[in-house]
């Protein structure tokens, strides 16, 4: 599973290898992990277990397919989930967390139903971004930055399809 590893190895830093010992499969909720109601802890656990524990990919049931993109690593699901009123089984992941791969809905619709703004918008790119958690503390001399955002998409890579999801990152500095 190479592909994943390489969309989830700067998530993968930031978390210890006991979180991957402890994540629970069972526990996944993936309709909050793509909104955004989860936090940064829950994803990198959850990121951690899914690119290293062995067999994780075939616990869920999920199906690696190819993404046609050197930057997205595309599952179909089992069953359908439900997130932002709607269904989909495709799945991605990118460096930052996971998005729904969405039919029948232009990117830009999506967007204004979820209150995100347009970052890029032409008729052949659409990239837009809201932010969900924005939080600076300082601790023992380091800064950690969170962030997550609620980000609406479309790539070359999966023409007709919008991405919906969410990215969450930490930083430390």
């Amino acid at each position: 599973m190479p592909n994943l590893g390489r969309c989830l190895a700067p998530l993968v830093l930031l978390t210890t290898p006991a979180a991957s010992q402890e994540f629970d499969p069972a526990s996944l909720d993936l309709a909050a992990l793509i909104e955004c109601r989860a936090d940064v802890p829950t994803y990198n656990d959850f990121a951690l277990w899914l690119s290293s524990a062995p067999g994780a990919v075939e616990t869920l049931g999920w199906k690696e397919v190819a993404s046609g993109n050197p930057f997205l690593s595309q599952y179909e699901l089992p069953a359908k989930i439900r997130m932002f009123n709607r269904e989909t089984g495709s799945i991605v992941f990118t460096a930052a967390g996971p998005m729904a791969v969405l039919d029948g809905i232009a990117a830009t619709d999506l967007a204004r139903e979820l209150g995100v703004v347009a970052v890029f918008s032409t008729p052949q790119k659409f990239l837009g971004e809201k932010v969900v958690v924005q939080n600076t503390e300082e601790s023992e001399g380091l800064t950690f930055s969170t962030d997550i955002k609620l980000n609406v998409s479309t790539v070359e890579s999966h023409p007709g399809k919008t991405l919906a999801g969410c990215s969450y990152t930490l930083e430390i500095k």
